[in-house]
């Protein structure tokens, strides 16, 4: 059973029903919704969007199930696990935001002619063994002729510390989410050498999901939440960095506009974002294999069972 969405009256008396949105982290990466909400596009379909933070994919995913939160903003994996795991009421995801890795090879010197197969008996600051960001840079090593048992990948500090741990000399690589990476090379301490999400290629890696009832009985509001999300998406891809940025930074005050405006350029410059929502299987499937090839996949998730295009196909419609 979903919690009942509550209506309240926005400044021009009209009504606006409440969608509880709980995001797995707060991060520039996921520049097309904070656009969304900054530029109104949630009230003007109707929707006052009240945001939480997860800190998570598991803490996202159980706010999700409980009830505490209509929509999670998450790695598709999560959803994944909840399904082989045997969930009843399972989660659907039914739009995706990001279509690559967001994370970036960060080595001590500059160089133009970096190979994965450098790393190879080297310290690399890596992230939490079974996570995504592990996953999917394992993936890559791999892809590249070489085994994660060839580097020697610390994968026991914390995410939110690797990089203070890069420049206080530890590890000859680090593998690391914005901020982190752009603050390493203002700082001179580290230069991005690679991107992970260009190197694993296009895979869902952040998407929205709710739970299966959920979606049957608010099919009307997701499709408005999702339309205001496609509006995000459309400003992202008709407007520069530089307005991308401007438009975002009340949601990242502590950053300067001139580094908001650099990792928003990275991210652009990758297509890190699609131009529409729509999941689709090819990456789905790749996200399967990595998961497989990690050794965390316990069972069948098929495809159609765990995604819904119509919401966003709908949404992408002229």
């Amino acid at each position: 059973m979903s919690f009942p969405l509550c209506a309240c009256k926005s400044d021009d008396s009209k009504a606006l029903t409440t969608v509880k949105l709980n995001e797995v982290a707060h991060s520039i990466f996921y520049a097309p919704m904070y656009v969304a909400i900054e530029k109104g596009y949630f009230e003007d379909e109707g929707i006052e969007l009240s945001l939480t933070t997860g800190f998570g994919a598991d803490k996202t995913m159980a706010a999700v199930v409980s009830g505490d939160a209509d929509v999670g903003f998450m790695g598709t994996e999560a959803s994944i696990y909840a399904y082989t795991e045997g969930a009843k009421d399972h989660v659907i995801n039914f739009a995706q935001l990001t279509q690559r890795a967001g994370n970036f090879v960060v080595a001590r010197e500059n160089t133009d002619s970096f190979s994965y197969e450098d790393m190879i008996g080297k310290d690399v600051l890596g992230g939490r063994a079974g996570g995504t960001p592990e996953m999917v840079y394992e993936y890559v090593l791999r892809e590249n002729g070489v085994s994660p048992s060839e580097v020697k990948i610390d994968q026991s500090i914390d995410f939110g510390s690797t990089a203070a741990a890069f420049s206080g000399g530890q590890g000859d690589y680090t593998i690391e989410f914005e901020p982190s990476a752009t603050a390493l090379e203002q700082s001179g301490d580290g230069y991005v050498v690679a991107s992970i999400g260009v190197d694993s290629g296009y895979l869902p890696y952040t998407a929205f999901c709710a739970k299966e009832s959920y979606l049957k009985e608010n099919a009307d509001l997701i499709q408005h939440f999702t339309n205001a999300l496609q509006k995000g998406m459309d400003y992202v891809a008709g407007h520069s960095p530089e307005e991308i940025a401007t438009v975002i930074a009340p949601q990242f005050s502590e950053t300067d506009l001139k580094t908001l405006t650099l990792i928003v350029s990275r991210y652009y410059d990758q297509e890190t974002w699609n131009t529409d929502l729509i999941l689709r299987e090819e990456g789905y499937d790749l996200m399967l294999t990595i998961l497989e090839e990690s050794g965390v996949l316990s069972g069948a998730a098929p495809y159609e069972d765990l995604v819904n295009t119509d919401f966003a196909e709908k949404a992408s419609t002229p």
